[in-house]
């Protein structure tokens, strides 16, 4: 009897280990594979921010990464909308794969990119003129946050909100004109504006590429950090944006990585770290950048 016993408490055990363990693995996030996949729903400055020097920079510290912008210049929330409403296939479609390669397929569909691979983070940006008027958001982005959520396989998705930069002060850009033209005013109201944004639906996490740019603006190399008075600075410029995405999405001080593309300077890219360790810390307010505001020609 006591045999019987015993072999009867060993298959119950037994089972119950097999339907625990197969309960754990349902529940494991289908999206932890050891690879960081974030899709931007953007534009050019999403184009500045993550696809040149985000993936260098995690790779640097044995990180994977899938990069992808769903790209049309200068779009803003209100187009992202109506392309998913009309189900449009307007889109470039750019992509930085796991190894490094870059692709790129047009006439794309939001919702086609959606689902093309397991995104870990999906982005949302303003247009640049509009970034910092909040009833440009309130008009589009819920909607438009809704849609994609409806889509997205995977619950374990995080959301964020990118905020984008003010204009160098001597811009000829016609969306200067809603600030005045005056770059702080831009700057002040890009950050009250993605306060209220990142309240109006469910974000994840903020990137504060604005304040980033705006601190290092306090070093000596001063109001040039964009190439036409509002796109980033090829070099150290866009080295600064993709500082700050990669410090928000790994949580790991970007001052600390060892990269540095090969056409910054030691001292841009140190100015370009501490900047996006800053604003990270400090994503709505001006740091200044008090160790770089004189010219260190040493390195």
């Amino acid at each position: 009897m006591k045999r019987i016993n015993y072999y009867i408490l060993t298959l119950l055990t037994v089972c119950f280990l097999g339907s625990f363990q197969s309960e754990v693995l349902a529940q494991r996030n289908p999206l932890d594979d050891g690879v960081v996949r974030i899709l931007a729903i953007g534009n050019s400055f999403s184009e500045d921010a993550i696809e040149n020097y985000l993936y260098d920079l995690a790779k640097a510290e044995g990180k994977s990464m899938v990069i992808g912008n769903l790209y049309i210049g200068g779009a803003p929330l209100s187009l992202h909308l109506k392309n998913v409403e009309e189900n449009k296939g307007a889109y470039n479609y750019r992509k930085t794969g796991v190894n490094g390669q870059k692709t790129a397929a047009t006439d794309v569909k939001i919702a086609d990119a959606l689902l093309d691979e397991q995104w870990d983070y999906i982005s949302f940006q303003q247009a640049s003129p509009l970034s910092g008027m909040y009833d440009s958001y309130a008009a589009s982005l819920p909607k438009l946050f809704e849609y994609v959520r409806g889509k997205v396989q995977y619950p374990q998705t995080q959301y964020v909100l990118h905020q984008t930069w003010a204009y160098q002060q001597d811009s000829k850009h016609d969306g200067f004109l809603n600030y005045g033209k005056d770059q702080m005013k831009m700057y002040n109201a890009i950050v009250e504006t993605s306060k209220q944004a990142f309240r109006l639906v469910p974000f994840d996490l903020l990137v504060p590429s604005g304040t980033a740019i705006q601190n290092a603006r306090t070093s000596f190399i001063g109001d040039h950090f964009t190439r036409d008075g509002y796109h980033l600075q090829l070099d150290y410029g866009r080295f600064t944006a993709a500082c700050t995405w990669y410090e928000t999405l790994f949580g790991m001080d970007v001052r600390k990585n060892k990269y540095k593309p090969l056409t910054v300077k030691g001292v841009q890219s140190e100015i370009a770290k501490e900047a996006a360790h800053n604003a990270v810390q400090h994503p709505f307010r001006v740091i200044q950048l008090a160790a770089f505001q004189i010219m260190d020609i040493s390195h």
